[in-house]
């Protein structure tokens, strides 16, 4: 019997409380999360997420002096990778990213004057300006290149272990996403790329980041990497690979793709 995956709905307000069966809280202290079934301090700011099939899930500002629920700890994102189902992970993302926009956003930015929550849409309005904030979203791409039967992978300057990934770059504004692509790739290891294809895409809540996975075949250049930026970078066949990012990203599903041996994603040479 194949097991059942929770589906979750987001939704600014709470539906009607017959369609709620329990209420799940994610306790946000600094970056850490702890996933909870015991309800926080009535005077902590707390944020709706949505629907976890009939559970109703909140998100908590917790005062940094303030101790974790007695059933769970305060943990980093990346510890509570593997702890929790992954839909439950997620949510933890979008907890601590939504909790952390409510704390940035209590002053207009424009003007000084204290926000108040727009009743309508995830958005803190200022009400002597009208200026909207809405929680801060940064697109990046992140390319695994072919070329031939062999993949480019590169070691990063901020990875403090040997570890090999996809290259990637945040979207710059009055660009396409394939234009990112390219130039990131171009820029970081000198590389021209063709048949930029989309795979797929993952919230990243480190810190605000959303992944937009893509597939590229190399078109003409030699490696050449930007030392403010890569430290290595190497071509490799299927049973040579280097230590390769963990299950959690979206840069090993680009990697466990062209392992699987999958033909390259159809598409318009662009």
């Amino acid at each position: 019997m194949l097991a059942t995956v929770a589906t979750f709905v987001p939704l600014l307000l709470p539906p009607d409380t017959p369609a709620i069966t329990a209420t799940r809280w994610y306790w946000i202290q600094g970056d850490r999360a702890a996933v909870s079934g015991e309800g926080p301090d009535d005077a902590w700011d707390r944020h709706f997420l949505g629907m976890l099939d009939t559970e109703a899930c909140w998100a908590v500002d917790v005062p940094d002096d303030a101790e974790s629920p007695a059933d769970a700890p305060f943990l980093d994102l990346r510890t509570l990778w593997g702890q929790v189902p992954e839909a439950e992970w997620t949510l933890a993302g979008r907890a601590v990213q939504l909790v952390a926009w409510a704390r940035t956003h209590r002053f207009c930015g424009r003007c000084g004057t204290a926000t108040l929550a727009a009743p309508a849409d995830r958005s803190m309005r200022c009400p002597s300006c009208g200026l909207l904030a809405y929680p801060r979203l940064a697109p990046a791409i992140i390319t695994l290149v072919q070329r031939g039967d062999e993949a480019l992978l590169a070691r990063g300057v901020q990875f403090p272990v040997a570890m090999y990934s996809c290259l990637a770059g945040f979207v710059e504004p009055g660009e396409t996403l394939e234009e990112a692509v390219r130039r990131e790739v171009r820029e970081e290891v000198g590389l021209t790329v063709r048949d930029v294809v989309y795979m797929g895409s993952q919230p990243w809540p480190f810190p605000h980041s959303l992944m937009i996975g893509f597939f590229a075949r190399w078109q003409e250049g030699e490696i050449v990497v930007d030392p403010s930026e890569i430290l290595d970078a190497q071509w490799y066949r299927r049973d040579e690979l280097p230590m390769i990012p963990p299950a959690m990203s979206i840069a090993r599903r680009l990697i466990d793709t062209w392992l699987s041996g999958a033909p390259y994603p159809s598409s318009t040479p662009r």
